[in-house]
């Protein structure tokens, strides 16, 4: 542990060393104007802040403005929906079918695929299905109402994915990784709350809790959770995982070695037991987290 302590502080030392170099060659950076700005308004909080009343800048509009600044940071992968939440249509779906997955989807846009998930061959807008209603039947195919899909690539910055999809005048694109198979997608919505905050329509229902405490002492929690929220509010232990995973379900993925099933506990090396209560085939949804004292409820019979 001192060995540790003392090779630690010589790279400080290192570092402070190679700092101080550069500024007596090339004198001091300038801060950048990003920076500036940030640190304006940081300070501006830190004095409490004029009140809004006098023209000031309100809380709402200072964290618009920081999440504007780190936009520039953020790439494709970073906001959009992962595969596994996409709500697609296959090429053969009927008309009437169709009708049917945009009352249940509640989307202004549905992808369509070809036999996978790995081909999207186009989407289509609720508006188009609408103008199909009123026109003669043979007009009323999946064919007549495809309209091309944007493909992006993963590391594809934000701010240039916005200005392709006003440049192209598409509001959803298909993220695509280094195969060309589909990681996700985004809608121009899930930009703009990348700035603006969640924006929720009247059809949108409240979420459950990614995170809610039982009072047996054991955890209800949403698989996409994120191991760094869950080893704050639980247990840090639970986020100690050597493994390249994020989220719960990834957690619970890797300790079970394949998709668990609903009913199926799995034991963390810490004692906790994650107990699985929602899923389908290809992911968990939602898991129960019991505490390592105690037991958890013997999975019932099929």
């Amino acid at each position: 542990m001192a060995d540790d302590k003392e090779g630690d502080s010589r790279s400080e030392g290192r570092g402070r060393l190679w700092h101080g170099l550069k500024t007596m060659l090339f004198g001091e950076p300038e801060p950048s104007l990003r920076d500036q700005i940030e640190d304006a308004i940081d300070e501006h909080e830190e004095e409490g802040g004029a009140p809004a009343s006098n023209g000031d800048l309100t809380p709402v509009e200072r964290q618009m403005l920081r999440n504007l600044l780190h936009l520039g940071e953020r790439t494709v992968d970073d906001v959009k929906v992962p595969r596994a939440d996409i709500i697609a249509i296959p090429e053969s779906i009927s008309f009437p079918d169709l009708v049917v997955a945009f009352a249940e989807a509640e989307h202004s846009r549905l992808p369509v695929y070809r036999e996978s998930l790995d081909h999207i061959i186009g989407m289509i807008h609720i508006k188009d299905m609408l103008a199909a209603l009123a026109v003669s039947q043979e007009k009323r195919t999946v064919d007549a109402l495809l309209r091309a899909p944007l493909y992006v690539p993963q590391a594809m910055g934000v701010l240039d994915l916005l200005a392709e999809m006003r440049s192209k005048r598409t509001h959803l694109a298909i993220v695509i990784d280094e195969y060309s198979g589909t990681e996700g997608l985004v809608t121009i919505e899930d930009l703009v709350e990348e700035i603006v905050g969640e924006i929720e329509d009247e059809h949108d229902e409240e979420a459950p809790a990614l995170l809610t405490k039982r009072d047996d002492g054991g955890w209800d929690a949403d698989a996409r959770a994120l191991l760094e929220d869950v080893g704050t509010a639980v247990d840090p232990a639970l986020a100690d995982v050597d493994e390249d995973v994020d989220t719960l379900g990834g957690l619970a993925f890797v300790l079970a070695g394949h998709v668990p099933v609903v009913g199926e506990i799995l034991t963390h090396p810490s004692g906790w037991r994650l107990e699985i209560t929602e899923g389908d085939e290809r992911r968990v949804m939602r898991l129960r987290l019991h505490a390592a004292e105690s037991t958890p409820p013997l999975a019932s019979a099929a």
